[in-house]
């Protein structure tokens, strides 16, 4: 039909804005463009006119069913389901157009909705939770291809979108629980420990990484950006650390677009310094616009150029210069994405129209920026100078909240990659990241770093899912959040769930080797080994130097029985991440028992005191239970990084006698974990 878009038009009761907002935000997090109207100030001529017309322009209508809409004769929504009736009778072409969804146990049979509703799939959503095959399914029904039918109502109201149920015997691997690092400046690219997930020891990640990795889709969605990292062009070439945090900024401005997929800085920033062809770079993120620029600082004052390129053919779609004294920065960044939008012709919405105040203090600003830059190296020295710039920053201006929340970051990635003390390092973040919250309750970061603390720390599976997920209501598009509750989901075994949220923050950070080290963890833990070796050598081709991944990658191959190449990979492990635990392994497959125990000699003399767990492993697979578990309650008493990750032991067949003693369920009652 001419005229109408790929969108999804959300219609819900106030009431029910909550679940309305889950699944706005699952179909969004595929790439799906949803018109999810959060106004509380409803009604007049031009609000009817623009619902109206949304109406007529959406692919799909979703009716969010409860109890708020059968007790509510009338209504706003109530008026959008006769619009979509009637626009539903009035196409040439029988499509699928009206989808019923139903969040609590209202029942079919009674309900107040229209009869034409009566005649479709109705699908059941508790409380708004989505699973991945509603997503798939409202793909298919987007798709040119979808079926030129409307579904028949079944009785069955929630068959067609339960997830898959998971395997008894799902597959995992050991400890692997990753640390999303790499240069993570998108925000911490952190929580992911070590072990169930690949290792948190990370060489060089993104900074030493390729970016040869294989293009996102055959064809860029037409609403789609990413933001390179500006030119330095300062005299002296020393304010890398001002460019990179004016681009960022214009990121996250962006990135509260509805319908506009944003390319995280992780991905983006990974061309930086390289000189490609741009229609190469927006196939390899999978974008149809890049923007670049270039930022000059003299004195007081700074100048700007930006620019807006389509990838397609490489034509330039606008450009512009600003000149402001150095206060005026976020002005600045606000007037840059406001000429994006109009340049794009999309709309915005109420997060992106909110007033930001401007820095109180510009020599706060400029440390906290220097701050930012020191995380991105993510190593020891890197993580403590960026604590050191953020507490000066909130020094000289005590309101500072994203240098307050990114001290939080700084001080849970020294204590979760061992720096310092775990006692000491995570209780200090945790008060920072609560300093954060007292002064903004809408820190999404200081959330993601409470929940880490939950998880990484307390084991307090509970507390840190409510962190996640109200780090993710916060900011619905943002891959840390995402993948934190992906993180999460894995630790509790919940694999759809994980692999779910961890895709979603591929489809928005592609080039972040973080997020296939944890997809290559579920993959294995479900037992598709072969797309698991995919993800992980996806991974080294982004990054060669990623921490832990040629450890993970012996891991697969190991328990496919190519023991060569289990060890070649092994071999080329970096010494202070996995190398020996890993080589003690393929050893011991090998029968040289003598090497194997010389390699887990060496394990244990350097890493007793903060990796005890990667010990009880390798004696675990060895099938020295006793020792195996003696190392486990050792890692327990330690508070071990990466014992979160335990559960994972239950699925690996490599671990198989480990998790057949009676003793791996008791140790999980004691970490209150299913068994």
């Amino acid at each position: 039909m001419p005229g109408v878009s790929n969108a999804v038009f959300l219609s819900y009761a106030s009431d029910d804005a909550e679940a309305a907002e889950r699944i706005a935000t699952a179909l969004r997090s595929a790439g799906i463009e949803v018109w999810f109207d959060k106004s509380e100030l409803r009604g007049g001529d031009a609000w009817d006119r623009q619902i109206r017309d949304q109406i007529h322009d959406c692919r799909l209508f979703v009716a969010v069913i409860s109890a708020h809409t059968e007790a509510r004769d009338e209504g706003y929504f109530r008026r959008e389901w006769r619009l979509a009736v009637e626009r539903a009778g009035d196409m040439h072409e029988r499509k699928a157009f009206l989808v019923p969804v139903v969040i609590d146990g209202t029942s079919e049979r009674g309900a107040a909705v229209p009869e034409k509703f009566r005649e479709l799939q109705w699908t059941r959503l508790p409380a708004g939770e989505t699973p991945v095959a509603f997503v798939e399914r409202v793909q298919r029904l987007l798709s040119p291809e979808a079926s030129t039918t409307i579904q028949p109502a079944t009785s069955g109201l929630s068959g067609a979108v339960t997830p898959k149920p998971l395997r008894a015997s799902w597959r995992s691997k050991p400890a692997l629980l990753v640390i999303v690092v790499a240069a993570i400046s998108v925000a911490m690219a952190y929580f992911v420990v070590d072990k169930l997930w690949p290792s948190k020891r990370i060489a060089s990640s993104t900074a030493s990484g390729s970016t040869s990795a294989q293009p996102q889709s055959t064809a860029a969605r037409e609403k789609s950006i990413a933001v390179l990292p500006f030119a330095d062009l300062s005299e002296k070439h020393d304010q890398e650390y001002f460019a990179d945090g004016m681009a960022e900024e214009v990121i996250d401005l962006l990135a509260r677009i509805p319908g506009l997929k944003v390319i995280s800085r992780t991905s983006s920033f990974q061309f930086k310094g390289k000189n490609q062809d741009l229609r190469v770079v927006g196939n390899t993120l999978g974008v149809s616009y890049v923007v670049e620029g270039s930022v000059r600082r003299a004195g007081d004052r700074i100048r700007v150029t930006a620019q807006l390129i389509n990838t397609q053919d490489g034509s330039h779609l606008w450009s512009d210069t600003y000149d402001q004294p150095i206060g005026d920065m976020l002005n600045v960044q606000d007037q840059v994405a406001s000429s994006l939008v109009r340049a794009l012709q999309v709309s915005v919405g109420a997060d992106y129209q909110q007033a930001r105040p401007s820095p109180r203090s510009v020599e706060a600003y400029d440390l906290y920026l220097r701050g930012r830059h020191a995380v991105d190296r993510f190593d020891q020295e890197g993580f403590e100078s960026a604590a050191t710039y953020f507490q000066q920053a909130l020094d000289v201006d005590p309101a500072a909240v994203t240098a307050a929340e990114w001290l939080a970051f700084a001080q849970e990635a020294d204590a979760e990659f061992s720096y310092v003390e775990p006692n000491e390092g995570f209780e200090r973040a945790r008060r920072s990241a609560q300093h954060a919250l007292a002064l903004d309750p809408k820190s999404s970061l200081a959330y993601v770093t409470l929940s880490a603390v939950h998880l990484i720390y307390d084991w307090d599976w509970p507390a840190a899912e409510r962190d996640a997920k109200q780090a993710l209501r916060l900011k619905p598009r943002d891959p840390i959040a995402l993948s934190q509750l992906g993180q999460l989901y894995g630790t509790l075994g919940r694999w759809d769930d994980s692999a779910r949220y961890l895709e979603a923050a591929l489809n928005l950070d592609p080039l972040f080797a973080g997020w296939h080290d944890l997809l290559s963890a579920v993959r294995y833990s479900t037992g598709r080994i072969t797309e698991a070796e995919a993800e992980v050598r996806r991974e080294l081709q982004i990054s060669p130097r990623y921490g832990g991944a040629h450890y993970w990658l012996g891991h697969v191959l190991l328990a496919q029985g190519k023991v060569e190449a289990a060890l070649a990979e092994m071999g080329q492990e970096q010494p202070d991440s996995d190398r020996y635990a890993g080589l003690a392994m393929v050893y011991h497959t090998m029968g040289r028992r003598a090497e194997s125990d010389a390699a887990l000699a060496r394990q244990m003399q350097d890493y007793a005191q903060n990796d005890a767990y990667d010990i009880a492993l390798v004696y675990g697979y060895r099938r020295e239970l006793d020792r195996a578990f003696a190392w486990l309650d050792r890692a327990y008493r330690q508070k071990d990084a990466q014992l979160y990750g335990v559960i994972a032991i239950n699925s690996d067949p490599l671990l198989k006698n480990f998790a057949d003693d009676p003793r791996y369920k008791a140790f999980l009652r004691k970490m209150n974990l299913p068994e």
